[in-house]
Protein backbone atom coordinates (compact mmCIF):
# COMPACT_ATOMS: atom_id res chain seq x y z
CA UNK A 1 0.00 0.00 0.00
CA UNK A 2 1.30 3.77 -0.32
CA UNK A 3 0.54 7.09 1.55
CA UNK A 4 -1.75 9.04 -0.63
CA UNK A 5 -0.20 12.44 -1.19
CA UNK A 6 -1.54 15.86 0.00
CA UNK A 7 -3.45 17.65 1.14
CA UNK A 8 -3.08 19.42 -2.09
CA UNK A 9 -5.51 22.46 -3.65
CA UNK A 10 -7.44 23.49 -6.71
CA UNK A 11 -6.23 27.11 -7.65
CA UNK A 12 -9.53 27.42 -10.41
CA UNK A 13 -12.00 29.13 -7.51
CA UNK A 14 -9.41 31.21 -5.64
CA UNK A 15 -7.69 33.14 -8.53
CA UNK A 16 -8.66 36.56 -8.85
CA UNK A 17 -7.10 40.30 -9.30
CA UNK A 18 -6.44 40.85 -5.99
CA UNK A 19 -3.11 40.03 -3.75
CA UNK A 20 -2.51 37.02 -2.65
CA UNK A 21 -4.89 35.38 -5.47
CA UNK A 22 -3.41 37.52 -8.92
CA UNK A 23 0.06 35.74 -9.54
CA UNK A 24 1.34 32.20 -8.90
CA UNK A 25 3.97 32.94 -7.18
CA UNK A 26 2.03 34.82 -3.82
CA UNK A 27 -1.11 32.41 -4.33
CA UNK A 28 1.60 29.68 -4.09
CA UNK A 29 2.97 31.06 -0.82
CA UNK A 30 -0.38 31.44 0.49
CA UNK A 31 -1.06 28.20 -0.07
CA UNK A 32 1.86 26.99 1.78
CA UNK A 33 0.88 29.01 4.36
CA UNK A 34 -2.22 27.09 5.06
CA UNK A 35 -0.86 23.66 5.34
CA UNK A 36 -1.38 22.51 1.36
CA UNK A 37 1.24 20.73 -0.28
CA UNK A 38 0.61 20.84 -3.95
CA UNK A 39 -1.33 22.96 -6.33
CA UNK A 40 -3.39 22.03 -9.29
CA UNK A 41 -3.32 24.60 -11.78
CA UNK A 42 -5.99 25.49 -14.17
CA UNK A 43 -4.84 26.18 -17.68
CA UNK A 44 -7.68 28.86 -18.74
CA UNK A 45 -5.78 32.16 -18.10
CA UNK A 46 -2.35 32.85 -20.30
CA UNK A 47 -1.40 35.74 -17.78
CA UNK A 48 -1.42 33.28 -14.74
CA UNK A 49 0.01 29.59 -16.55
CA UNK A 50 0.37 29.94 -20.58
CA UNK A 51 0.30 26.44 -21.45
CA UNK A 52 0.72 26.30 -25.61
CA UNK A 53 4.47 28.08 -23.85
CA UNK A 54 4.61 25.15 -21.25
CA UNK A 55 3.82 22.69 -24.20
CA UNK A 56 6.38 24.18 -26.67
CA UNK A 57 9.34 25.34 -24.20
CA UNK A 58 10.87 22.90 -21.44
CA UNK A 59 12.46 26.40 -19.62
CA UNK A 60 9.22 27.69 -19.37
CA UNK A 61 7.91 24.69 -17.82
CA UNK A 62 10.74 24.19 -15.46
CA UNK A 63 10.38 27.65 -14.44
CA UNK A 64 7.13 27.16 -13.65
CA UNK A 65 7.88 24.23 -11.55
CA UNK A 66 10.85 26.06 -9.93
CA UNK A 67 8.36 28.90 -9.03
CA UNK A 68 6.26 26.82 -7.42
CA UNK A 69 9.04 24.05 -5.83
CA UNK A 70 10.30 27.56 -4.15
CA UNK A 71 7.47 27.86 -2.03
CA UNK A 72 7.80 24.13 -0.87
CA UNK A 73 4.99 22.95 -3.31
CA UNK A 74 4.51 20.48 -6.06
CA UNK A 75 2.15 20.62 -8.96
CA UNK A 76 -0.34 18.15 -8.46
CA UNK A 77 -1.34 18.24 -11.97
CA UNK A 78 -2.78 20.56 -14.81
CA UNK A 79 -6.52 20.89 -15.59
CA UNK A 80 -8.23 21.79 -18.54
CA UNK A 81 -11.92 21.51 -17.30
CA UNK A 82 -13.20 24.33 -19.31
CA UNK A 83 -11.70 23.33 -22.62
CA UNK A 84 -12.57 19.71 -22.18
CA UNK A 85 -15.93 21.31 -21.78
CA UNK A 86 -15.69 22.63 -25.21
CA UNK A 87 -14.56 19.54 -27.84
CA UNK A 88 -18.11 18.35 -27.03
CA UNK A 89 -20.83 21.18 -26.82
CA UNK A 90 -24.64 20.57 -28.22
CA UNK A 91 -25.23 24.06 -30.33
CA UNK A 92 -28.28 24.01 -27.71
CA UNK A 93 -25.53 25.44 -25.44
CA UNK A 94 -23.58 27.49 -27.89
CA UNK A 95 -24.22 30.72 -26.76
CA UNK A 96 -23.76 29.88 -22.71
CA UNK A 97 -20.32 28.12 -23.54
CA UNK A 98 -18.74 30.43 -25.86
CA UNK A 99 -17.77 32.64 -23.20
CA UNK A 100 -15.20 29.28 -22.03
CA UNK A 101 -13.33 30.07 -25.54
CA UNK A 102 -10.81 32.78 -26.39
CA UNK A 103 -13.27 35.95 -28.08
CA UNK A 104 -11.66 35.01 -31.52
CA UNK A 105 -13.64 31.49 -31.59
CA UNK A 106 -16.82 32.32 -30.52
CA UNK A 107 -20.07 32.86 -32.79
CA UNK A 108 -17.97 30.01 -34.75
CA UNK A 109 -18.76 26.22 -32.88
CA UNK A 110 -16.33 24.14 -35.52
CA UNK A 111 -13.15 27.32 -34.99
CA UNK A 112 -13.57 26.51 -30.96
CA UNK A 113 -14.35 22.73 -31.18
CA UNK A 114 -10.62 22.97 -33.15
CA UNK A 115 -9.50 24.91 -30.65
CA UNK A 116 -9.95 22.98 -27.52
CA UNK A 117 -9.07 19.49 -29.09
CA UNK A 118 -5.34 21.46 -29.77
CA UNK A 119 -5.49 23.01 -26.03
CA UNK A 120 -6.02 19.29 -25.03
CA UNK A 121 -2.88 18.11 -27.27
CA UNK A 122 -0.68 21.33 -25.49
CA UNK A 123 -2.02 19.95 -22.13
CA UNK A 124 -0.28 16.59 -23.20
CA UNK A 125 2.92 18.08 -23.66
CA UNK A 126 2.97 20.45 -21.42
CA UNK A 127 1.84 17.98 -18.89
CA UNK A 128 5.25 16.04 -19.71
CA UNK A 129 7.50 18.89 -19.31
CA UNK A 130 6.56 19.55 -16.05
CA UNK A 131 6.68 16.10 -15.16
CA UNK A 132 3.01 15.06 -14.51
CA UNK A 133 1.72 11.60 -15.03
CA UNK A 134 -2.46 12.93 -14.74
CA UNK A 135 -4.26 15.29 -16.27
CA UNK A 136 -7.66 16.68 -15.56
CA UNK A 137 -10.50 17.37 -17.61
CA UNK A 138 -14.45 17.31 -18.47
CA UNK A 139 -15.54 15.16 -21.20
CA UNK A 140 -17.75 17.77 -22.98
CA UNK A 141 -21.77 16.60 -23.51
CA UNK A 142 -23.81 16.01 -26.89
CA UNK A 143 -26.20 14.22 -25.54
CA UNK A 144 -26.91 16.12 -21.85
CA UNK A 145 -30.35 18.14 -22.54
CA UNK A 146 -31.94 14.55 -23.80
CA UNK A 147 -30.53 13.31 -20.32
CA UNK A 148 -34.59 12.92 -18.90
CA UNK A 149 -36.12 10.88 -21.67
CA UNK A 150 -39.12 12.84 -22.61
CA UNK A 151 -39.75 12.81 -25.29
CA UNK A 152 -38.51 9.87 -26.16
CA UNK A 153 -34.90 9.84 -27.44
CA UNK A 154 -35.34 8.32 -30.71
CA UNK A 155 -33.56 4.92 -30.95
CA UNK A 156 -29.46 5.05 -31.71
CA UNK A 157 -28.96 8.62 -30.28
CA UNK A 158 -27.03 7.72 -27.64
CA UNK A 159 -25.04 5.53 -29.41
CA UNK A 160 -24.53 8.07 -32.85
CA UNK A 161 -23.97 10.84 -29.63
CA UNK A 162 -20.98 8.31 -28.03
CA UNK A 163 -19.39 7.41 -31.49
CA UNK A 164 -18.96 10.89 -32.03
CA UNK A 165 -17.79 12.10 -28.59
CA UNK A 166 -15.00 9.01 -28.91
CA UNK A 167 -13.85 10.28 -32.05
CA UNK A 168 -13.43 13.72 -30.93
CA UNK A 169 -11.48 12.46 -27.83
CA UNK A 170 -9.31 9.23 -29.76
CA UNK A 171 -6.54 11.60 -31.32
CA UNK A 172 -6.53 13.45 -27.60
CA UNK A 173 -6.14 10.23 -25.71
CA UNK A 174 -3.42 8.70 -27.98
CA UNK A 175 -1.63 12.51 -28.16
CA UNK A 176 -1.90 11.64 -23.94
CA UNK A 177 -0.62 8.02 -24.64
CA UNK A 178 2.43 9.07 -26.32
CA UNK A 179 3.44 10.98 -23.48
CA UNK A 180 2.86 8.74 -20.74
CA UNK A 181 -0.18 10.80 -18.95
CA UNK A 182 -3.56 9.69 -18.14
CA UNK A 183 -6.56 12.11 -19.00
CA UNK A 184 -8.62 11.89 -15.83
CA UNK A 185 -12.21 12.88 -16.57
CA UNK A 186 -14.08 14.65 -13.54
CA UNK A 187 -17.35 12.65 -13.39
CA UNK A 188 -19.94 15.21 -13.36
CA UNK A 189 -23.76 16.20 -14.30
CA UNK A 190 -23.82 18.53 -17.46
CA UNK A 191 -20.64 16.00 -19.22
CA UNK A 192 -21.97 12.92 -20.97
CA UNK A 193 -19.64 11.02 -19.01
CA UNK A 194 -21.49 11.77 -15.14
CA UNK A 195 -22.01 8.02 -13.96
CA UNK A 196 -20.49 4.89 -14.17
CA UNK A 197 -22.50 3.57 -16.69
CA UNK A 198 -22.36 6.73 -19.20
CA UNK A 199 -17.98 6.55 -18.44
CA UNK A 200 -18.56 2.65 -19.70
CA UNK A 201 -20.44 3.16 -22.84
CA UNK A 202 -17.66 5.86 -23.39
CA UNK A 203 -14.66 3.14 -22.73
CA UNK A 204 -16.20 0.85 -25.28
CA UNK A 205 -16.14 3.37 -27.68
CA UNK A 206 -12.53 4.48 -27.36
CA UNK A 207 -11.96 0.60 -27.19
CA UNK A 208 -10.83 0.41 -23.35
CA UNK A 209 -8.25 3.50 -24.15
CA UNK A 210 -5.71 2.85 -21.10
CA UNK A 211 -5.46 6.46 -20.84
CA UNK A 212 -9.35 6.99 -20.89
CA UNK A 213 -8.80 7.55 -16.57
CA UNK A 214 -10.98 8.85 -14.01
CA UNK A 215 -11.03 12.00 -11.22
CA UNK A 216 -12.96 10.76 -8.62
CA UNK A 217 -15.21 13.57 -7.01
CA UNK A 218 -17.96 11.70 -4.60
CA UNK A 219 -19.76 15.44 -4.07
CA UNK A 220 -21.18 14.66 -7.82
CA UNK A 221 -22.22 11.48 -6.54
CA UNK A 222 -24.17 12.27 -3.51
CA UNK A 223 -25.93 14.80 -5.26
CA UNK A 224 -27.07 12.03 -7.81
CA UNK A 225 -28.05 9.45 -4.83
CA UNK A 226 -25.38 7.47 -6.53
CA UNK A 227 -23.16 4.74 -4.31
CA UNK A 228 -19.51 6.91 -4.10
CA UNK A 229 -18.33 3.79 -2.07
CA UNK A 230 -19.08 0.87 -4.12
CA UNK A 231 -18.47 3.52 -7.34
CA UNK A 232 -14.66 3.05 -6.08
CA UNK A 233 -14.63 -1.04 -5.62
CA UNK A 234 -16.11 -0.77 -9.07
CA UNK A 235 -13.69 1.33 -11.09
CA UNK A 236 -10.69 1.88 -8.46
CA UNK A 237 -8.37 0.51 -11.42
CA UNK A 238 -9.04 3.53 -13.61
CA UNK A 239 -8.77 6.19 -10.65
CA UNK A 240 -6.20 8.54 -11.29
CA UNK A 241 -7.00 11.69 -9.36
CA UNK A 242 -9.21 12.38 -6.17
CA UNK A 243 -11.14 15.78 -5.63
CA UNK A 244 -11.84 16.06 -1.85
CA UNK A 245 -15.45 18.17 -2.16
CA UNK A 246 -18.19 17.73 0.16
CA UNK A 247 -22.07 17.70 -0.45
CA UNK A 248 -25.30 17.22 1.13
CA UNK A 249 -28.73 15.99 -0.34
CA UNK A 250 -31.94 17.16 1.86
CA UNK A 251 -34.93 16.38 -0.11
CA UNK A 252 -38.46 17.57 0.96
CA UNK A 253 -41.78 17.11 -0.31
CA UNK A 254 -41.07 20.19 -2.71
CA UNK A 255 -37.85 19.43 -4.05
CA UNK A 256 -35.80 16.47 -4.55
CA UNK A 257 -32.66 15.84 -7.37
CA UNK A 258 -33.53 18.19 -10.04
CA UNK A 259 -33.73 21.29 -7.49
CA UNK A 260 -36.72 22.95 -9.10
CA UNK A 261 -34.74 25.49 -10.59
CA UNK A 262 -33.24 26.84 -7.50
CA UNK A 263 -29.99 28.86 -6.28
CA UNK A 264 -27.13 26.38 -4.65
CA UNK A 265 -28.20 27.88 -1.44
CA UNK A 266 -32.26 26.33 -1.69
CA UNK A 267 -31.51 22.93 -3.31
CA UNK A 268 -31.98 19.67 -1.92
CA UNK A 269 -28.47 18.71 -3.41
CA UNK A 270 -25.79 21.78 -2.89
CA UNK A 271 -21.70 21.61 -2.38
CA UNK A 272 -20.32 22.34 0.86
CA UNK A 273 -16.88 23.44 2.28
CA UNK A 274 -15.39 19.90 3.90
CA UNK A 275 -16.72 18.72 6.66
CA UNK A 276 -19.68 20.21 6.54
CA UNK A 277 -21.78 17.90 3.95
CA UNK A 278 -22.32 14.29 3.76
CA UNK A 279 -19.68 12.58 2.25
CA UNK A 280 -17.82 9.82 4.60
CA UNK A 281 -14.89 10.46 3.33
CA UNK A 282 -13.22 8.47 6.17
CA UNK A 283 -14.33 5.22 4.37
CA UNK A 284 -13.36 6.85 0.90
CA UNK A 285 -9.67 7.32 2.45
CA UNK A 286 -9.72 3.98 3.54
CA UNK A 287 -10.44 2.60 -0.03
CA UNK A 288 -8.48 4.52 -1.81
CA UNK A 289 -5.55 3.54 0.04
CA UNK A 290 -6.48 -0.15 0.54
CA UNK A 291 -6.88 -0.23 -3.12
CA UNK A 292 -2.96 1.99 -4.03
CA UNK A 293 -4.08 5.02 -4.96
CA UNK A 294 -0.97 6.89 -5.65
CA UNK A 295 -2.28 10.54 -6.34
CA UNK A 296 -2.73 13.74 -4.77
CA UNK A 297 -6.30 14.18 -2.24
CA UNK A 298 -6.76 17.87 -3.77
CA UNK A 299 -9.13 20.01 -2.53
CA UNK A 300 -11.58 21.17 -4.43
CA UNK A 301 -13.79 24.45 -2.72
CA UNK A 302 -17.57 24.84 -3.65
CA UNK A 303 -20.25 26.05 -1.10
CA UNK A 304 -22.88 27.92 -0.83
CA UNK A 305 -22.80 28.96 2.67
CA UNK A 306 -18.97 29.68 3.39
CA UNK A 307 -16.07 31.87 2.55
CA UNK A 308 -13.09 30.05 0.59
CA UNK A 309 -10.62 31.34 2.42
CA UNK A 310 -12.26 29.82 4.95
CA UNK A 311 -12.96 26.51 3.32
CA UNK A 312 -9.17 26.31 2.13
CA UNK A 313 -8.04 26.81 6.19
CA UNK A 314 -10.10 24.47 6.98
CA UNK A 315 -9.83 21.60 4.13
CA UNK A 316 -5.71 21.61 4.36
CA UNK A 317 -6.29 20.37 7.83
CA UNK A 318 -9.22 18.12 7.08
CA UNK A 319 -7.17 16.36 4.06
CA UNK A 320 -4.23 16.16 6.12
CA UNK A 321 -6.51 14.63 9.11
CA UNK A 322 -8.16 12.13 6.70
CA UNK A 323 -4.68 10.86 5.36
CA UNK A 324 -3.61 7.44 5.97
CA UNK A 325 -0.01 6.90 7.02
CA UNK A 326 0.17 3.32 5.55
CA UNK A 327 1.57 0.79 7.75
CA UNK A 328 4.72 -1.51 7.13
CA UNK A 329 3.57 -4.30 9.72
CA UNK A 330 0.53 -6.54 10.92
CA UNK A 331 -0.96 -5.19 13.74
CA UNK A 332 -0.33 -9.07 15.39
CA UNK A 333 3.15 -9.47 13.91
CA UNK A 334 4.29 -9.97 18.04
CA UNK A 335 2.51 -13.49 17.81
CA UNK A 336 4.20 -14.72 14.86
CA UNK A 337 5.85 -17.79 14.29
CA UNK A 338 8.86 -19.05 12.30
CA UNK A 339 7.49 -21.56 9.25
CA UNK A 340 8.27 -24.77 10.83
CA UNK A 341 6.73 -27.53 8.09
CA UNK A 342 6.15 -30.27 10.23
CA UNK A 343 4.20 -28.86 12.56
CA UNK A 344 1.83 -27.14 9.93
CA UNK A 345 1.25 -30.94 8.99
CA UNK A 346 0.56 -31.91 12.42
CA UNK A 347 -1.77 -29.16 13.09
CA UNK A 348 -3.40 -29.65 9.76
CA UNK A 349 -3.33 -34.00 9.92
CA UNK A 350 -1.30 -34.55 7.51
Amino acid sequence: MKTIKGPGIFLAQFIGDKPPFNTLGSICKWAKGLGFKGIQIPTGDAAYFDLQKAAESKTYADEIKGLVNSHGLEITELSTHLQGQLVAVNPAYDKLFDGFAPASYRNNPKARTEWAIQQLKYAAQASRNLGLNAHATFSGALLWHTVYPWPQRPAGLVEEGFTELAHRWLPILNAFDEVGVDVCYEIHPGEDLHDGISYELFLEKVNQHARACLLYDPSHFVLQCLDYLAYIDHYHERIKMFHVKDAEFNPTGKQGVYGGYQSWVERAGRFRSLGDGQVDFKSIFSKLTAYDFEGWAVMEWECALKHPEDGAKEGAVFIADHIIRVTDKTFDDFAATVVDHDLNKTILGL
